[in-house]
């Protein structure tokens, strides 16, 4: 057996013993100990005198349950279902709508060349055929304007989103 398992072996229930009696729950007990051992095995080469392996061992779990305390009276834990009511309401689909909206805005930029069939093909779901026969220009024209045209929107999009201002001035009386 290697020195580490053998340290497991001889202290392992003795360590969860006592995080049962700081944390009060043996999930949190075993999360203790597991802890101190991945501890030691990072750093328990630096330990000169083996023979105090065991109060360093404890001393160790104790602090990372100081630590753990610590840590969950600033952040308290909680249910996600006690929370929820709590969290902003997400509409799911709400970040793809405003992209959409801001790429039906900029769509009138386009030179009516590429904005026509852009929007008979995305916003009236009409076939290339059906485009071609609206507009009265070949398949191959149509698809090639389609396609120039997402490429300016794309640029467009991108120009826009550069010069959105990032940051949402407070008024001052909700800032205070």
């Amino acid at each position: 057996m290697s020195e580490f398992e053998d340290l497991v072996d001889s202290h392992y229930q003795a360590l969860y013993r006592f995080g049962m009696s700081l944390a009060k729950n043996p999930d949190r007990a075993a999360d203790l100990v597991q802890q101190t051992f991945c501890i030691w095995a990072a750093k328990g080469h630096q330990l000169k005198d083996r023979s105090k392996a065991k109060t360093w061992l404890f001393t160790t779990l104790y602090r990372e349950h100081l630590g753990h305390a610590r840590r969950s009276s600033k952040y308290q834990e909680s249910d996600i279902a006690d929370a929820e009511p709590q969290l902003p309401a997400h509409e799911p689909k709400a970040d793809r709508k405003i992209d959409a909206d801001r790429a039906v805005a900029l769509l009138s930029q386009l030179d009516e060349t590429f904005s026509a069939p852009l929007t008979l093909f995305y916003l009236q779901q009409h076939s290339y055929k059906e485009i071609a026969a609206i507009l009265d220009i070949p398949m191959g024209t149509v698809m090639s304007r389609i396609s120039r045209a997402k490429d300016q929107l794309r640029h467009l999009m991108h120009t826009a989103a550069d010069t959105v201002e990032k940051i949402v001035p407070l008024d001052n009386k909700l800032a205070q």
